[in-house]
This record gives structure tokens, C-alpha cells and sequence, in this order.
């Protein structure tokens, strides 16, 4: 197998939306390694499946809704844990979670969570992340039933065991995510982590205590039914993957469905929200 790589370089705007889909485009090619930048992701495809062609049919670089450039390089020898490890650094959050890689040191964090990604997204470094996990710092989650959907690399899903919930179902589209969260539940030693491929489909008849649906605008309102529907009683639904300007058309599909606003945590213009039913 060659150890030479194509890289391309993606500078995005808008970036964070953007990049979840140019990424998951580019999965569907030969595309095998993605890293986070400070303007958008640069993604790495083996030269022996590489051709002039292979953006050919990358439907978001068509978007008139974003605005993509990008360069491309021969790379030579790419060591992808190098790679990785000078983009990832360890997180605190309120001083009593530590999400970190392997070989970052551990800590005397209350919440220890390791976290390997195949991709830089979903380590905890997104506000959206980041302010998830602040709302389950704050909720006794204790023995509830528990939903982390778009669980990405389980990073939510893992500290909702760590902090008491059981049983908890993970759900991702992205088979890269599938994957990734069975190896980090493994990874944590989670013992009530239940990992699914799929989308909103996989909830009819299902039950839970606790939602946690941190994925995007749009999917978020196209699915919000399927997540009342699912809550029990006195149940708990936790938002993120969105701007303050989408707060109304959140707010709205929300309070229509029987839901009421108890808490926002703001970073950087996104928003998560916290209802109960």
C-alpha cells in the first residue's frame, strides 16, 4: 500500500456546518483521514486511489449556500497519530470533566472521558459539545433512560454513564461515528452504552427519561416529533448544533409540541437549550 497521500485543503464558510458535510461527501469517496482547521478541514485520500476527478459530484462544492476554496498537495509519509495529536488538546470543563486523548496525562477530574476520534469532530472542543456537557454536569441523571442522538464519538453518551443513566442508546447516521462511539464506550468502560446506525427511524416505540440531540438546525426540527414523542413524562430534552438566530424557530417547534424552556448556555454565538415535558 502507498504511504504517499493526496492532502486538500478546505477553507469553509460557513465552516462548522459546512465541514459535516463536505466530510461526510467525501467519506462516501476514497477520503480516509480528516483533520480540523482553523478555516475549514483538510482531508487525505491515498494516491494509488486518487484521480483529477475525485471532486467530481461533491454536491456542496456546487452550494451556492457556502462558500468553499481549496488547495491540494502530494504528501509524502503521512503519520496520522503526529498529525492528530498536534490538534488535540486536553479539555476542561468546569474543572470536574476532562475529556483527553490517551496520552494526554490523567487528571483527578471527577469525569474522566478518553476519547480517540477518527476525525477531529466530536472531541469535545465545539461549543456545542462543550455546552452539552455543562448541562449534564448540572442534571442528576441518575438511573434515567437515556438518548444521546448524533452521539458522534459518545463523548455526551459516556459521561450520561459516568454521571448514573442506564440505560442509554447512541445514535449516529455516520458509520465513521458508529464505529468510533462502540470503541470509545469500550475505551471508558461503559457497560450500559447501546450503539445504533441509523436515524430518527430507530425511535419509534422507544421510551427515555433523557434526550440529548446535539446535530444541526434542520434535522433537529424535521425530527423534533419523533423526540417528544419518545420522552416520558417529566422527561428531559437537551438541544444543541445551532446559532441564536435559530433560537425562535427552535423555541417555537418546541413550545407547540408540549414542551417548556428551562435553561440556555451561549459560546460564541451557538446556542444549546434545555426543555421538559
Amino acid at each position: 500500500m502507498s504511504n504517499i497521500y493526496i492532502g486538500y485543503h478546505f477553507a469553509i464558510e460557513p465552516k462548522e456546518l459546512g465541514s459535516e458535510i463536505l466530510i461526510a461527501e467525501l467519506g462516501e469517496k476514497a477520503f480516509e483521514s480528516f483533520t480540523e482547521t482553523e478555516t475549514g478541514i483538510s482531508a487525505f485520500v491515498q494516491k494509488d486511489l486518487w484521480d483529477e476527478n475525485i471532486l467530481d459530484n461533491i454536491y456542496i462544492l456546487q452550494s451556492e449556500e457556502f462558500k468553499i476554496e481549496y488547495t491540494f498537495e502530494e504528501i509524502e509519509q503521512v503519520n496520522w497519530n503526529e498529525e492528530w495529536e498536534k490538534n488535540f488538546e486536553a479539555i476542561d470543563v468546569q474543572g470536574n470533566c476532562h475529556i483527553r486523548a490517551p496520552f494526554h496525562p490523567k487528571t483527578d477530574a471527577e469525569f474522566d472521558i478518553v476519547i480517540e476520534p477518527k476525525m477531529s469532530f466530536g472531541t469535545g472542543h465545539h461549543e456545542t459539545t462543550h455546552m452539552m456537557v455543562q448541562h449534564l454536569l448540572e442534571i442528576d441523571v441518575t438511573g434515567m433512560k437515556t438518548l444521546d442522538m448524533g452521539c458522534g464519538t459518545a463523548i455526551l453518551a459516556i459521561l450520561a454513564e459516568m454521571k448514573g443513566a442506564q440505560p442509554i442508546d447512541a445514535i449516529d447516521i455516520d458509520n465513521w461515528c458508529y464505529l468510533n462511539s462502540i470503541e470509545n464506550a469500550e475505551r471508558n468502560k461503559c457497560k450500559h452504552i447501546t450503539v445504533y446506525e441509523g436515524d430518527a427511524s430507530l425511535l419509534k416505540g422507544k421510551k427515555y427519561d433523557l434526550i440529548i440531540a446535539n446535530i444541526n438546525r434542520n434535522i433537529l426540527l424535521n425530527d423534533m416529533q419523533s423526540y417528544v414523542d419518545c420522552l416520558n413524562d417529566k422527561g428531559t430534552l437537551l438541544l444543541s448544533g445551532f446559532y441564536v438566530e435559530d433560537i425562535p424557530f427552535i423555541d417555537a417547534s418546541c413550545t407547540e409540541k408540549g414542551l417548556s424552556y428551562v435553561k440556555k448556555f451561549e459560546k460564541n454565538n451557538w446556542v444549546s437549550l434545555k426543555y421538559v415535558i
